[in-house]
């Protein structure tokens, strides 16, 4: 990697440093014979960044549940395209995520959005394509949305992994209520973590803090007309052995449900 890239690492906050941990863990697994994420292109990207990952081997413990988003996360995209094989998908607060190579199908439009510094390191490292553009913008400026003001009228998937939680509540009902203004019909899936969560989140210097908790996933209806809870995910519905003995936890729903992925539908499309 190169003094720039080093440079630019280094500048990021806490919060965007948290973009190593999920690059770094789908570097490794993509080693594994029972692979959960397979991703050659954080493989090549960590072997490009001269940085010093002690901090995210330190939560190794941490890698499953990580991954096991990951996973989701791309299904869903894969499932939006199924159905919306040329619809538009907006990756919030992407780092240096490859879930374009991933699951692109030859016809989706990608756009990466993140700080301005991450955006510059992303560019450093990951080409854009016709299909694939990056912006550098905080999500809570939403003069972002700019840009995809002429697809307003296609079918919009937000992916927002590990990013709204690490917002105060008032902001994401902010970011939300407008995406719902701007693209009518549009689909949100993003992370859910119960307000116990957030109260007992360890403090440790390699992750940043989250903020926005959410009691009943269903309270984001009521922030603007229209919004609807498609569904939701947990991570132990579902045997994983990779999970080991917290695969129990499925057999107690209310600790097992504390943390989720959700997906809502944004308003009805305009006619």
């Amino acid at each position: 990697m190169n003094q720039m890239s080093t440079q630019t690492i280094r500048n990021l906050n806490a919060v965007s440093r948290t973009l190593l941990i999920p690059l770094y863990f789908r570097a490794m697994e993509s080693q594994r014979p029972d692979v959960l994420v397979r991703d050659p292109k954080a493989v090549e990207l960590v072997g490009r960044l001269d940085c010093d990952f002690s901090g995210v081997q330190k939560l190794k413990k941490e890698q499953v549940n990580y991954l096991l988003r990951m996973r989701e996360f791309d299904r869903q995209a894969r499932a939006f395209l199924a159905e919306h094989p040329a619809g538009v998908i907006v990756d919030l607060g992407c780092g240096l995520d490859t879930r374009f190579e991933r699951v692109d199908n030859g016809q989706v439009e990608w756009y990466g959005l993140d700080l301005p510094e991450v955006i510059e390191l992303r560019k450093e490292l990951l080409e854009e394509t016709p299909r694939s553009h990056f912006i550098g913008c905080s999500v809570l400026d939403f003069s972002w949305m700019n840009a995809l003001s002429d697809r307003a009228g296609k079918p919009i998937l937000f992916l927002a992994e590990a990013v709204l939680v690490y917002l105060e509540e008032a902001d994401v009902k902010r970011l939300v209520q407008t995406l719902a203004q701007r693209f009518p019909g549009a689909e949100l899936v993003c992370e859910a973590y119960s307000p116990v969560v957030i109260r007992s989140h360890p403090r440790q210097a390699a992750v940043a803090q989250p903020h926005w908790g959410l009691k009943d996933d269903r309270d984001v209806e009521s922030w603007s007309p229209g919004i609807r809870l498609l569904n939701q995910w947990y991570y132990f519905d579902k045997p994983e052995p990779r999970l080991g003995v917290f695969q129990l936890m499925r057999y107690f729903p209310f600790l097992a449900r504390m943390v989720r992925i959700v997906h809502y539908r944004l308003g009805e499309a305009a006619e």
